[in-house]
């Protein structure tokens, strides 16, 4: 397969992150975009001489892609991965898998069923630094983990509704779950506390806009996250952990390592997002398959997302089954 079709089924702006790197591969031809909006998804297609729909299923049927980039919101997932899989399309979605987790464990199932290529946008596992980290701590491992989501509330209105979205912890903090998997292993217990802060400006905000969880690892390590909306800025998101004689800071764009003499930081190299897509396309290909984060593996990070969602709103300590993947209802 030299050349290979790529359709959109939702053309906002994470899309127009992805379609900015696509646009660059010399073996990607992007036929067709499906957004309920049909004047996004005709901005989106004119600059490819693609054709815009507003049924991604007439889009899927007409255009024959190849593969799929699945770029909507939370609450829009399910019967969306269900008529790409149908066709037997292997596609990319993006994080989070759905707002809740019944609905992706049915699609894992059916992806499994197919045996289709996936990949999930938790673009982090690509940074140079996350795999300098992961190099360290295989020699020193990790004891203690700290996360950070300290952020400003995102202007979309569906982003505000715990039914739309799935709160702070599923649409962001995901990010920071999927790196502390990444790094340290399976967690297999989470306890938290949230709090909500109804502001002027946010009518009908009833996610949780502060919390704090604790997680504690299958390694024995142990972990805490912290998050909130109320800012009106991003003043922290990053991941610190803590081995013997070892800090490291991570951000989505560097690296601190201290070891006592000094605290030198690194820029990280490379685009996380440039990356992702080409070992996508190149799977899809037929080439290696180096994708760092299927379907399978990113349902695991959701199910811990749903169930430090769980432990925050029911206040009691939640155990997480890495087999079963079962965060109990959410």
């Amino acid at each position: 397969m030299e050349r290979i079709r790529i359709a959109f089924i939702g053309a906002g702006g994470i899309a127009r992150r992805h379609l900015g790197i696509l646009k660059q591969f010399d073996d990607v031809d992007i036929v067709g975009f499906a957004d309920l909006d049909i004047g996004v998804a005709a901005d989106a297609a004119e600059p490819f001489g693609a054709r815009a729909y507003t049924n991604h299923c007439q889009m899927l049927d007409l255009e024959l892609p190849d593969a799929v980039y699945v770029c909507v919101p939370p609450f829009a997932h399910g019967p969306i991965e269900e008529d790409v899989i149908a066709r037997g399309r292997p596609f990319f979605v993006e994080k989070p898998l759905s707002v809740d987790f019944a609905t992706a464990r049915t699609i894992a199932g059916k992806v499994t069923a197919a045996g289709l290529i996936t990949a999930v946008g938790y673009h982090w596992r690509y940074l140079d630094t996350v795999e300098e980290a992961r190099g360290l701590l295989a020699q020193t491992p990790a004891q203690l983990v700290v996360g950070h989501w300290l952020d400003a509330t995102p202007p979309p209105q569906w982003w505000w509704r715990q039914s739309l979205s799935g709160g702070q912890i599923v649409e962001q903090v995901t990010h920071i779950l999927d790196l502390v998997r990444y790094l340290i292993g399976p967690v297999v217990s989470v306890a938290g506390y949230a709090g909500h802060l109804q502001r002027d400006g946010f009518p009908g905000l009833d996610v949780a806009t502060s919390s704090s969880a604790s997680l504690r690892f299958a390694s024995g390590a142990v972990g805490s996250l912290v998050s909130t909306c109320v800012l009106r800025w991003t003043h922290r998101v990053a991941v610190h952990v803590f081995a013997d004689g070892l800090a490291i800071e991570l951000t989505d764009h560097d690296i601190m390592v201290d070891r006592g003499q000094g605290r030198p930081v690194r820029q990280a190299q490379g685009d996380p997002v440039w990356l992702e897509d080409r070992d996508f396309i190149n799977a899809v290909k037929g080439g290696a398959n180096h994708i760092r984060c299927s379907y399978a593996d990113a349902l695991a990070t959701h199910s811990l997302a749903c169930s430090v969602t769980e432990a925050l709103r029911s206040g009691r300590q939640i155990d997480i089954s890495e087999d079963e993947r079962e965060p109990g209802d959410v």
